[in-house]
């Protein structure tokens, strides 16, 4: 970091990402700073800097005390170990070291006694609440949302001719001649775990997900104009079923609510959508299979006559960013899901949809809002502007 640079964080005064400190004496209260960075995503302690922006003094005999510190913290006091890299800058009032602290790729990081911490604005506080912890894990793979078992849904639940029918199709062999009974079968194919189905076998398999996973649907509404209206809609439906049934169903409702776009043939030909048919598949694929199902909230599809938005709870994962995935880069989130997708909807899971999409229609923005937890694609409606 240069001077130019460390006086723009200290103009800015404390975030998320940078925190001051006037001096450090407290091991203890230094490995829970270490911890809550490196699990919010990395940052800066600058040390030397007190709340108000002014220099506390550092000289250098306060430096090897320090970096003791930092040492012992990071290495004893931090579960797992991490390994912050520190810069010592000299300023006209006295030394500043600079801590630097990456986004932990073992989450979650606990302190010694096994407490967990996160950033909240400037400061840091315990996670507590079971999904918070839960989406620590998954950023580190460790647990995945579509694996997790559904109370109260059993192979009783599950709708065996589809299954059978899809079984047949995809393995060459139907479910009474495999010589494996249907619930060692699902098990062994990640869809059942000690009698439950998980997210993934209830969502694909089940009679009717909704029962015991209400959240995990998609709501539509088409409006007339550009912004929501609370009591003047087009259409509306709250899209329920299995997966693929919400996969169709979606597909349906955004098409009936768009416009045909006659070409230069015969004028009695239905003409083109005016979004291409594979750009709205890919994206809607997309949504159902990559969304966070730690989230209890459904996929959103408004659309609007410049614009459609499909609303997909949880931000990309890991260091995905919207760059990244429109070059083809992927991050699996829900690994089940994503391998039976493959054999149930047009999703390849080569982490190529979204560069299909583009390829087809251009006018396509994301936005992964961290702060609201939700990833929008955002298709312009070009035809109608």
């Amino acid at each position: 970091m240069e001077p130019s640079e460390l006086l723009e964080i200290i103009g800015r005064n404390e975030d998320s990402k940078n925190q001051f400190k006037a001096n450090v004496t407290n091991v203890t209260s230094l490995a829970q700073e270490i911890v809550a960075f490196s699990n919010s995503g990395g940052g800066y302690i600058l040390i030397g800097v007190s709340d108000d922006g002014t220099y506390s003094g550092l000289e250098r005999h306060d430096i090897g005390r320090l970096n003791q510190l930092l040492s012992n913290a990071s290495s004893q006091l931090v579960r797992p170990a991490v390994n912050p890299k520190s810069q010592n800058i000299q300023m006209p009032d006295g030394l500043v070291m600079v801590v630097s602290i990456p986004d932990g790729i073992s989450k979650p990081y606990m302190d010694k006694d096994g407490v967990i911490w996160v950033k909240c604005g400037s400061d840091k506080r315990k996670a507590t609440s079971r999904e918070e912890i839960q989406r620590l894990y998954q950023s580190a793979c460790l647990i995945h949302g579509d694996e997790i078992p559904v109370p109260g849904l059993t192979i009783a639940d599950f709708d065996v001719d589809y299954f059978s029918n899809f079984y047949e199709r995809n393995f060459g062999e139907t479910i009474e001649n495999s010589d494996v009974p249907l619930a060692n079968l699902l098990e062994n194919m990640n869809l059942l775990k000690e009698g439950s189905l998980n997210v993934s076998g209830a969502l694909l398999f089940a009679k009717n997900p909704s029962f015991k996973l209400p959240s995990f649907i998609v709501k539509a509404i088409s409006f007339p104009g550009e912004d929501i209206h609370e009591d003047t809609y087009i259409d509306s439906q709250d899209i329920t079923g299995k997966l693929s049934d919400v996969f169709h169903k979606s597909m349906s409702f955004v098409l009936g609510n768009i416009k045909h776009i006659q070409g230069v043939g015969d004028v009695n030909a239905p003409g083109e959508f005016e979004i291409p048919r594979l750009a709205l598949e890919e994206l809607i694929a997309n949504a159902l299979i990559h969304r966070d199902y730690f989230i209890s909230s459904p996929v959103r599809i408004f659309i609007f006559s410049n614009k459609i938005e499909i609303i997909s709870p949880g931000t990309l994962p890991n260091n995905l960013n919207v760059e990244n995935i429109k070059r083809g880069n992927s991050n699996i989130r829900n690994p089940i899901l994503a391998s039976y997708a493959t054999r149930l909807l047009p999703y390849r899971g080569l982490g190529s949809g979204i560069v299909r999409a583009l390829k087809a229609y251009p006018h396509i923005a994301f936005e992964d809002d961290r702060d609201a937890n939700k990833f929008t694609v955002i298709i312009h409606r070009v035809t109608n502007s």
